[in-house]
């Protein structure tokens, strides 16, 4: 080999050589600054002083002191628990032998507390149930702070709950409407008790415990095709505004007047622990009527998502309903049963559009007597039976809202409603009644339109809210 050829390798190594050198320099420096700056962090709280090699001082600070607020933070929230788990123990709905649940605790808190009092057989998870365990597994179950998947909270923890296990929940609802909700959603738990105690945040929270029953006990202990008034909603139709006893001279002012004066049930209550949230127009009319210039915007809903159903039998309407995916209509008439029947349709030849926007004054429907009647004007279209649908759509653990402008076909529904129970699955109804009442056109002449009297009328009202349905004068 040449001695220049020579030479070019000797540079060549001494290259790789310096090169490896500085790699590995570099390396352990940053290998050094890593376990400095874990050091900072874990083990002196983030801090630097003058003296430390350390970067970023300031973030480290704010690292360390956001590390030490949240174990403080956390060491509070499990002594709480532990002395609410205490507590428990004392009254004999826990043991330390309890196999024992806690529902959606993402961070563990309550497992910790259970644990360190001396419940050692306990997990926390934020998932269902169904996902993870067989039935009848846990003794005791726990869910802090209300905040459960309505169907886990039903039929999941009813599953993996043992007979005679526990349930105890932590829930924000404190009045009876919602804590009887709550009870609705379990038919394997029989109620122990409710009382209010002092939150996380010292704010009062209701805890509220139920034992599953044994199969024996829950079938004789069950009605059956029963409709029963509890007293927590008589008090709550006590709390809802009068009903307008003596009859208005005129009436197209008092009841829209009334109608601010409106207590709704879920301004009353809490209605979080229902399954679904459905409301039905029967009569609906246009689409911007009384769905959306009364429902969406005045009714509070409490942030729930309801399932819209329009019931409107006039043609007239039918197309403003194409392609609004929020609202189910069905293109019928409420009725007593399921037939062909004959309408009469009150028309106007030139409807105002003020009219057109909220429904009125074109297309009113009411029932004609025989089809021989009428002939120049009337419809023929199909009922419904009502009261069967609505058994067959909704479910008792549903929260419902109904309102119903039907044109004097209320006095066959709502004793259809009551006969078949039916209306034990509504929680809320705007009713609309029609009378003879005072026209606004011809002072001191009544309308011929419809013969029941306002006194009948008053009747009707005051019949559904002896069975506790809360009613409200519609206009």
């Amino acid at each position: 080999m040449d001695p220049l050829t020579l030479k070019l390798n000797s540079n060549n190594n001494n290259n790789n050589l310096v090169r490896n050198t500085i790699v590995r320099v570099l390396s352990f420096c940053v290998l050094i600054f890593a376990v400095r700056f874990a050091y900072f962090v874990t083990v002196k709280g983030g801090s630097c002083v003058s003296n430390d090699f350390c970067f970023f001082s300031q973030n480290v600070k704010q690292l360390g002191r956001a590390t030490v607020s949240d174990t403080r933070n956390r060491r509070k929230i499990i002594t709480y628990y532990s002395s609410v788990f205490q507590d428990l123990i004392a009254e004999g709905f826990l043991s330390p032998i309890s196999k024992s649940l806690c529902i959606q605790t993402i961070t563990g808190e309550t497992v910790t507390a259970l644990k360190e009092i001396g419940v050692s057989d306990s997990i926390a998870i934020s998932k269902k149930p169904s996902l993870l365990f067989v039935d009848n597994t846990f003794d005791f179950v726990f869910s802090p702070n209300g905040g459960l998947d309505r169907s886990v909270l039903g039929s999941e923890i009813g599953r993996t709950l043992k007979p005679g296990g526990f349930l105890v929940v932590h829930t924000m609802a404190k009045d009876e409407y919602s804590l009887h909700s709550l009870l609705d959603l379990f038919t394997c738990c029989g109620f122990i008790r409710s009382r209010e105690i002092n939150g996380l945040d010292s704010s009062t929270i209701r805890e509220v415990v139920l034992r599953k029953e044994t199969p024996q006990s829950i079938a004789n202990g069950h009605l059956v095709n029963k409709c029963l008034v509890p007293g927590y909603k008589r008090d709550i139709i006590r709390m809802a505004e009068e009903l307008i006893d003596k009859e208005p001279l005129k009436p197209w002012i008092t009841l829209k007047r009334n109608m601010k004066k409106i207590k709704y049930l879920s301004s009353m209550v809490d209605i979080s622990f229902k399954d679904r949230y459905i409301y039905v127009d029967v009569g609906a009319r246009s689409y911007s009527s009384s769905i959306v210039s009364w429902f969406k915007k005045q009714y509070p809903k409490q942030n729930k998502t309801f399932r819209i159903y329009a019931i409107e039998a006039d043609k007239a309407f039918h197309n403003e309903y194409r392609g609004k995916k929020a609202v189910t209509l069905l293109p019928y008439a409420a009725w007593i049963r399921n037939e062909t029947l004959f309408f009469e349709i009150t028309r106007r030849d030139n409807p105002s559009k003020k009219e057109m926007g909220k429904g009125r004054g074109m297309g009113r429907i009411h029932t004609v007597q025989s089809s021989a009647t009428y002939v120049d004007d009337v419809d023929k279209i199909y009922g419904f039976d009502f009261a069967g649908w609505l058994k067959s759509v909704v479910k008792e653990r549903d929260f419902v809202v109904v309102k119903m402008d039907v044109e004097g076909t209320e006095f066959h529904l709502i004793p259809r409603l009551i006969e078949t129970g039916a209306i034990c699955l509504i929680d809320e109804i705007f009713l609309e009644c029609h009378y003879n009442r005072w026209q606004r056109c011809c002072p001191g002449q009544r309308s011929v339109k419809y013969q029941k009297t306002y006194d009948q009328c008053l009747e009707l009202l005051r019949s559904l809210r002896e069975r506790g349905v809360l009613v409200h004068q519609w206009w």
